[in-house]
């Protein structure tokens, strides 16, 4: 086998090109102190399994001080650790271990708003109308003879109204009247950016982690931060649509809150602060938007990568997945940058469920169900899973894996209602059930009040399914989920060359044959039918081959010089 050509040394400034992320959620991966909720000690203690499963960088969700409106993304200090969940010590700690053990790490930025427990918002409650402290966010008057109704029709993305009245609910509010925006929860009040403080509050917290070492940021709604706060503030005129349902609808760039034209300059005020370390760093967008538009984000100039959520939203189809990846890589090359790839995160139902429903079943439906709706075939599901995450892992670009896929985890869809923890429950009057299947805590032993995850139980509850699941149910078993990406990653990273794919002239129908430039061959079967492999020596499968040698459905295989 060649040598790696990526180098993941602490000096390369490319070394995020062909990185393979993984993402910790806090809160589920690891509970150090018992309490029921992950920590950082949890993942410090947890980080060799990360090394020894073979991703290149430790990707961070929130851990900032937060109430939790929005499952720590309502922060209320930019540059702290929740007391919940540990120190900044601990946090030092943590990556000087994940760098011991050569693993970058990534930690998320959350720009667009804070928590309203953040010190600025409570100030801005208890300062007037037209203060600088309400300039910070977006406060405006109310339309109606007495002000009674919202400002515009601007939707939350999580329903319902984007704004919010200030009423004298707590000691420091005075109930003046006006409203706040919030485009996610009321207990997230967005930043106006057009504010030199807020702008600089933030190059001062790129600093701060900077300066303890993290290797880069995944910016949060990235698309979100420039607003068109002119007077009168214009409605959208669809308030049936949110923010995100309505850009197909406008003229790229002239949406009122979301992918505005003048954010990008934010970025490349933040590319000055990033290239000023060495090595730079690195920066992807969290941007819901076109693929032309998403290229933007990704130039080099500005955050350097963005996520691509075709293909996480792409059919289990041979040809719409073609069509994705041939886009995808043309995206991405438009702006210089890598392409990126994911499969599940902490905000979708996770992919070994998601490819065991029948074509274009309604996910929320699914999950909604009163158990009429028929079962999931389960074992085809995570077939169709481990087949997508070696094609995933053959393409060129960074691969973003999210914990709990390397054991084959599916979505906790029997949730009961009493023990939903995201917002979208209650903002939507109980219609959609939300993120929480896919935030259960991670099962590490067979046994135990949380299957390993802590002593004093997990916050979410785990189904006695998940012990057949756990990181000691597979280690070293043959065949087992958690071996397969152990294997696929070891070999990746000794297979990659360049940044390009060729595809098979002629292949099967409901086949993937691409070739890397090194001649690394991956076959994806997605037919109902085996297939007769191309020459080549089997270097892994996603399941085993028929006795007959042919490539059977739903499997992936990976070919080349042993």
């Amino acid at each position: 086998m060649p040598e790696p050509t990526l180098d993941l040394s602490s000096q390369d400034p490319d070394w995020w090109r062909q990185a393979v992320f993984y993402q910790v959620y806090p809160r589920s991966f690891a509970d150090a102190d018992g309490d029921g909720l992950g920590d950082l000690k949890g993942i410090t203690q947890r980080l060799t399994h990360l090394s020894t499963l073979g991703v290149d960088a430790l990707w961070l969700s929130p851990f900032y001080p937060s109430e939790l409106a929005d499952g720590g993304y309502d922060v209320a200090d930019h540059r702290d650790v929740d007391p919940r969940l540990g120190t900044l010590d601990d946090f030092d700690a943590m990556v000087a271990e994940a760098h011991r053990l050569a693993l970058k790490v990534m930690v998320d930025i959350v720009p667009n708003h804070t928590s309203r427990r953040h010190v600025w918002f409570e100030e801005a409650l208890r300062s007037a109308p037209g203060s600088p402290a309400r300039d910070r966010y977006v406060f405006r008057d109310g339309r109606g003879a007495h002000g009674e109704l919202p400002p515009t029709d601007w939707q939350s993305v999580f329903g319902g109204s984007a704004w919010k009245r200030v009423e004298a609910d707590h000691a420091a509010q005075a109930a003046d009247g006006q409203w706040y925006l919030h485009l996610f929860t009321p207990e997230q009040p967005d930043l106006n950016w057009a504010n030199e403080e807020v702008r600089a509050d933030f190059r001062t917290t790129l600093r701060f982690w900077s300066d303890r070492g993290v290797d880069g940021f995944r910016i949060d709604v990235a698309h979100a931060l420039a607003k068109d706060l002119d007077v009168p503030l214009r409605d959208l005129g669809a308030p049936e649509l949110s923010g995100e349902q309505a850009l197909a609808a406008l003229p790229p760039g002239t949406h009122p809150f979301f992918d505005r034209d003048e954010v990008h300059e934010i970025y490349r005020d933040w590319r000055k602060i990033l290239d000023a370390y060495t090595p730079p760093r690195m920066a992807v967008a969290e941007a819901w938007v076109p693929g032309a538009r998403r290229a933007l984000y990704a130039r080099p100039d500005e955050l350097g990568q963005a996520f691509n959520f075709e293909y996480l939203q792409a059919g289990w189809d041979a040809e719409g997945l073609r069509q994705v990846i041939t886009d995808s890589l043309a995206t991405a090359r438009s702006a210089g940058a890598s392409a990126t790839w994911v499969l599940s995160n902490h905000d979708v139902v996770r992919h070994a469920s998601r490819l065991a429903l029948p074509p274009g079943t309604d996910l929320n439906a699914w999950l909604l169900s009163d158990g009429t709706a028929p079962p999931l075939d389960e074992a085809a599901g995570l077939r169709r899973a481990r087949a997508a995450t070696l094609l995933m892992l053959a393409l060129p670009g960074s691969s973003y894996v999210y914990q709990g896929e390397e054991l084959g985890l599916p979505e906790v869809a029997d949730l009961p209602a009493s023990a939903l923890q995201d917002p979208i429950w209650e903002q939507t009057a109980h219609t959609s059930k939300g993120r929480d299947g896919c935030r259960v805590p991670l099962p590490w032993t067979t046994t135990g009040p949380s299957y390993g995850f802590g002593a004093g139980g997990a916050w979410l509850p785990q189904p006695a399914a998940f012990a057949s699941y756990a990181v000691e149910a597979q280690d070293r078993a043959e065949g087992s989920t958690l071996e397969l990406y152990r294997t696929a990653l070891a070999l990746r990273r000794r297979l990659l060359d360049g940044e390009d794919l060729t595809w098979a002239p002629e292949s099967a129908p409901g086949v993937l044959d691409l070739t890397r430039a090194d001649g690394w061959r991956c076959v994806t079967n997605l037919s109902a039918t085996p297939v007769q492999l191309p020459p080549g020596d089997v270097l892994l499968t996603s399941a085993p081959l028929d006795p007959d040698g042919r490539l059977g459905p739903d499997t992936t295989a990976w070919l080349g010089d042993r």
